[in-house]
């Protein structure tokens, strides 16, 4: 005889009632083990109670696996107190990793063709609640025959278990196709709702169901403009919009219905308009109505007009006053920037004013879209805002800020003089932030400028003895005075006559090696600028000797180092200072001003190139001016002589070439793709260094999620050289935004095979993913 166990009510007011876990914990053991003895007993009566009552229990965290089979046996059971609870514990105790829940196949199959309602949802629920492929493909004749049953309230479950069984199972697109088109003509909202959203799966996972619901676009857009003009139900509206729910979910079936298709697109055209002009947006649902209209409008082959109209849409969301409202509308516009830059330019002061708010996210994608609408034509207007946004912008966003400035400087810079300046502003507000290629950028640049070495080593040297807490702003300035430090002591025109000795100068250098705050590195600059200003200064060297005699302990190494060996060019070589410690030659730079020299200069070869062959009297002088313009150094090789025949003259002629051949391109190569998100590798060898090849990876995403905090580290085998340099980016924003870039230099002189490790961490859909990979298919050109 089974000991009397409490009801489900009493055993919840005793659980509530507990004052302590270990009292809770007591007295759903000892209910545990009355449930058990129940369950061995077999009671039929009060199985369904014992069942609810363990459901409870597992709802609070404790196992309840033992009810599993009991659930089984309540399903089998044709009492419907008995099937709703086992339906309800399958739904909650069983999933695909138990190998129980393919017991109760039959049992939801019998139940389906018995043709009673209330049995029927509950077999249509477990079903789609966990559902296996192999439950999926065993019922999907029975959900069939359900679609098409009179009751709405069967068709719609049937519906909904359907959208499951395709999202399970994508092979069985072909068994629903043809009742949903029969369905389009309900009038039941449930029905015709459940029945948009199943097309739509069927047309994200089925290319033949996609053409085949192409032909439905002019009912979808009927039943759409209804909803517009006269509306479905008053039951169903919200806030004076009529249906919101249905406007949303027909607007993302015709999104994709009419991606990339010219003649769908233009059935929807003069539709998606009326939405855009006739929904309110004082309340939240008309704003949801508007914002899909958007993304449909850019995501189809609209007229330009309207494309117009949905950025000026997304314009009037940045002066809502709810946050997440104007996020959307930043998001959006920041996807849009690349395609319909001119429409996007027109909300450039909303967009600046978005800098200046509280919240991190939205300020964050304010700046984003800032630095991506800076162009020739407003740089410098955009340059003052957002300087002046880095200078109280919170410390999280002052790195992005800085390295997004220097971009877009060294892009769209007028003049050499300005984009000094900004840098500078840059280096001397956030000098700490900025990329580790910022030195080396501003040096190169001043270095080229040689009408501006006396205007920025004045500005440099103001800027260093105001403050020598910014890192980079040390070295640059180091650098600068060590290379022009004889033009400090002169006049410039284009800044207030400055009064400078030789004393004040080195003793600013010295407080920099002095000074805690400088790095090794910084020490190092200020250390070889003292060396330098021994040939550049007139005055007595014995102070810079005492100096570099200092560091000859220094317990930094490479600082040690360099001093020895100042040292010893005092001692032994004091003959040869002068000419070792000359003026350092222009570097050549990398970036947006070389990419149009080497175009130009590609350019200049292709005409000499198809110049005209000349004629044999003159095929000697041809020859010396070519080997002026090709050899430039001393062994370079000649070309052969002249066949003394005419025809021999022009055949060498031709051959010749004015510039070396181009190397024939690395093809690019697919490295990673998972669930929209893509990594590309392209690949560079410069042909002036063949040993060392450039990747550049690509990281795009089409996915509906963003992609944060994506970092993307690699490794090479220990024969070669790797260098990674700083991402563009950490967020990949969802549907074909603005991807990541990031190159890899490696250096392989014994042109080793090469492989790649790769290691992909980020976060999408609110879930962390993390990626390890070897890439051992890189294209032979790339090493060999």
């Amino acid at each position: 005889m089974v000991a009397p166990s409490l009801k489900l009510q009493d055993l919840i007011e005793e659980i509530r009632g507990a004052k302590t876990q270990a009292q809770e914990r007591e007295v759903i053991q000892k209910e545990c083990a009355h449930i058990r003895a129940s369950f061995r007993d077999g009671d039929p009566v009060h199985r369904h109670r014992q069942l609810a009552k363990l459901l409870y229990v597992h709802m609070l965290g404790y196992p309840a696996h033992f009810g599993q089979m009991e659930c089984l046996k309540l399903i089998a059971s044709s009492r419907f107190t008995d099937k709703r609870v086992g339906y309800l514990g399958a739904m909650l105790l069983l999933d695909e990793r138990h190998d129980a829940h393919l017991l109760i196949t039959n049992s939801i199959k019998n139940d389906l063709s018995q043709g009673i309602q209330p049995v029927q949802g509950l077999a249509l629920c477990t079903l789609s609640t966990m559902g296996s492929a192999e439950m999926c493909r065993d019922l999907a004749p029975e959900v069939e025959k359900l679609l098409l049953q009179p009751s709405p309230y069967v068709r719609k479950k049937a519906i909904l278990t359907a959208v499951h069984m395709i999202r399970k199972v994508p092979e069985l697109s072909s068994v629903f196709l043809p009742p949903c088109v029969h369905l389009l003509h309900e009038r039941h909202h449930g029905i015709l709702l459940g029945t948009i959203t199943l097309i739509t799966e069927l047309c994200e996972r089925s290319p033949a169901a996609l053409r085949h619901f192409r032909k439905v676009v002019p009912q979808l857009v009927q039943i759409l403009r209804t909803l517009v003009t006269t509306g479905y139900s008053t039951e169903h509206s919200i806030s004076g919009v009529s249906d919101p729910f249905l406007q949303v979910q027909i607007l993302r079936l015709l999104r994709i219905l009419g991606r990339n298709h010219e003649e769908s697109s233009e059935t929807m055209n003069d539709l998606l308009a009326q939405v855009a002009t006739n929904t309110d947006t004082s309340r939240n649902a008309g704003n949801a109505v508007l914002f899909e209209t958007v993304l449909t409008i850019m995501d189809i082959r609209s007229a330009a007009g309207l494309r117009v109209l949905a950025v000026n849409i997304l314009g009037r969301f940045l002066l809502n006053s709810d946050r997440n409202i104007r996020y959307v509308a930043l998001t959006s516009l920041l996807r849009l920037v690349q395609s319909d830059h001119s429409a996007v330019q027109r909300h450039r002061p909303t967009v600046v004013d978005c800098l200046q708010e509280t919240d991190a996210s939205l300020s964050r994608r304010a700046l984003e879209l800032s630095l991506a609408l800076v162009n020739s034509s407003n740089v410098r207007a955009m340059m003052q805002e957002l300087q002046a946004f880095l200078e109280s912008c919170p410390p999280d966003l002052r790195a992005d800020c800085a390295s997004g400035i220097l971009l877009a400087a060294e892009r769209f810079a007028p003049t050499k003089r300005w984009h000094i300046d900004t840098i500078l502003h840059v280096l001397t507000t956030a000098g700490t932030h900025v990329r580790d290629d910022a030195v080396a950028n501003l040096i190169q640049l001043i270095g080229g400028a040689q009408e501006l070495h006396a205007y920025s080593v004045r500005r440099l040297y103001n800027a260093l003895a105001e403050d020598i807490s910014q890192q980079p702003l040390v070295q640059v300035a180091a650098w600068c005075i060590g290379e022009y430090g004889d033009l400090l002591l002169g006049n410039c025109e284009e800044i207030e006559p400055l009064q400078v000795d030789e004393e004040e100068v080195l003793a600013l250098l010295e407080k920099v090696l002095q000074s805690h705050m400088s790095l090794p590195a910084t020490r190092g600059y200020a250390l070889t600028a003292l060396m330098k200003l021994s040939t550049r200064l007139q005055g007595d060297n014995n102070r810079i000797r005492q100096v570099v005699s200092i560091y000859r302990s220094c317990l930094d190494v490479e600082l040690q180092q360099r001093a020895v060996e100042y040292d010893t060019l005092f001692r032994k070589y004091d003959h040869m200072r002068a000419a070792i410690l000359e003026k350092m030659p222009l570097v050549e730079r990398d970036g947006p001003q070389a990419d149009e020299e080497a175009k130009e200069s590609k350019a200049a070869a292709q005409l000499s190139e198809a110049a005209p062959a000349p004629t044999e009297p003159q095929a000697s002088q041809l020859l010396d001016l070519l080997d002026l313009l090709d050899g430039a150094s001393g062994d370079a090789q000649h070309p052969p002589p002249l066949d003394p025949s005419p025809g021999g003259a022009l055949v060498y002629l031709l051959d010749l070439p004015c510039a070396p051949p181009p190397p024939a391109p690395i093809p690019d190569l697919k490295v990673f793709e998972r669930e929209g998100v893509q990594l590309n590798l392209s690949f560079i060898r410069p042909p002036e260094n063949p040993a060392l090849l450039l990747i550049t990876a690509t990281a795009t995403n089409s996915s509906e999620g963003d992609v944060t905090d994506f970092i993307c580290q690699a490794a090479v085998p220990k024969s070669l050289q790797l260098q990674l340099q700083a991402p563009s980016g950490n967020t990949v924003p969802a549907r074909g935004g603005l991807p990541i870039t990031q190159l890899f230099r490696i250096l392989n002189p014994n042109k080793a095979p090469l492989r790649l490790k790769l290691r992909l961490t980020y976060n999408h859909f609110h879930q962390s993913v993390q990626e390890i990979f070897e890439v051992n298919n890189l294209p032979v050109e790339s090493w060999q």
